[in-house]
C-alpha cells in the first residue's frame, strides 16, 4: 500500500466538516494552500493506484518462481474462481502476484510452443468474468442451477478450443450438464492469437431449457471471440489476458476430468 501523505496542521475545510455542513475556515489563506497540497494531479492518483502492489516489490518476497505460484494458488482457495466476485483487497492480491508471474514468464514467445506447452486440456482457476446481480438471477445461478468446473480443451494440430462449461440443476429431480464452445483461432504474433467462435451446444435438453431465455446472455458471457494474449504458461499453469481486459488463470488437468 503507498504510504500515506502526512500534511502540517492547518485550518481547512476536511471531508467530516463538509459531510456535517458546517465550515471552519479561521485562516482563509491557509484552506486554501492545504485544500491545494491535497489536490494531487490525476495521473498520479492512478500511479499510486497501480503501484499498490508493485511486482519488482514483490520478487523480494519469494525465492523462487515455485514458491510465487504457491502464493497464487493460496490466495485463490475459497473464492470459487471469482466468477460472483471478490473483495478489492482480495483482487489487488491477485493481481500482484499474476503480474509477478507475468514478468518472470519462462516462455517468452509461447505461440512458438503451442504444442509442447499450451496442447491439452486445462482448467480455470480464476478469471476476471463475473456473473453478478440481474444477470446471476436471470440464470438461475441463485437458486436451482449451480456452476461447476470450466475446462478448456486445445487441440494445436487442429487449431481448435473447445471451453466446457458444466452445470448442475435442481428440478424434479437433480441432473448435470454442460454448455461447449467450440472456436477455432490463429497465431497473430509471438504472444497472441486470434479466437473465432465456430458453435456452441448445451445438453441435456432439460438444461437448454432452463437457459433458453437467456441463452444469449449465457453465450454472452463465456464467449471466447477475439484475441488471447499468453502473457505466462509453464507445464503446469498458464495466464492469459483478452481483447475485453479479462484475465484468465489456468492449470494443467486430467482429461478425464471433462
Amino acid at each position: 500500500m503507498a504510504a500515506p501523505v502526512l500534511l502540517p496542521p492547518c485550518h481547512c475545510i476536511t471531508t467530516a466538516t463538509r459531510r456535517s455542513g458546517t465550515l471552519f475556515s479561521p485562516c482563509r489563506p491557509e484552506a486554501q494552500r492545504c485544500r491545494s497540497r491535497r489536490r494531487r494531479p490525476r495521473g498520479a492518483v492512478l500511479v499510486a493506484r497501480a503501484a499498490a502492489v508493485p511486482p519488482e516489490q514483490s520478487l523480494t518476497r519469494y525465492e523462487t518462481l515455485g514458491d510465487a505460484k504457491a502464493a497464487l494458488y493460496q490466495a485463490l482457495e475459497g473464492i470459487d474462481r471469482g466468477i460472483f466476485g471478490i473483495t478489492s483487497a482480495k483482487r489487488s492480491e491477485i493481481h500482484g502476484l499474476v503480474e509477478l508471474l507475468e514478468s518472470r514468464n519462462p516462455t517468452p514467445d509461447p505461440t512458438d510452443r503451442l504444442q509442447d506447452k499450451v496442447d491439452g486440456c486445462w482448467k480455470l482457476i480464476y478469471s476476471t468474468i463475473s456473473i453478478l446481480g440481474k444477470r446471476r438471477t436471470k440464470l438461475g445461478l441463485r437458486d436451482f442451477i449451480s456452476l461447476g468446473d470450466f475446462f478448456q480443451i486445445i487441440d494445436v494440430k487442429e487449431e481448435k478450443a473447445v471451453n466446457v462449461v458444466k452445470f448442475s440443476a435442481r428440478a424434479l429431480k437433480i441432473f448435470s450438464g454442460k454448455l461447449a464452445i467450440e472456436a477455432s483461432y490463429n497465431v497473430t504474433t509471438k504472444t497472441r492469437v486470434g479466437i473465432k467462435l465456430e458453435s456452441s451446444t448445451t445438453t441435456p435438453d432439460q438444461l437448454m431449457n432452463i437457459f433458453q431465455k437467456n441463452y444469449d446472455m449465457l453465450l454472452a458471457i463465456f464467449n471466447p471471440e477475439g484475441w488471447l494474449e499468453i502473457t505466462y504458461v509453464d507445464e503446469s499453469l498458464r495466464i492469459g489476458r483478452d481483447d475485453k481486459a479479462n484475465i484468465f488463470v489456468l492449470e494443467r488437468t486430467d482429461p478425464s476430468e471433462v
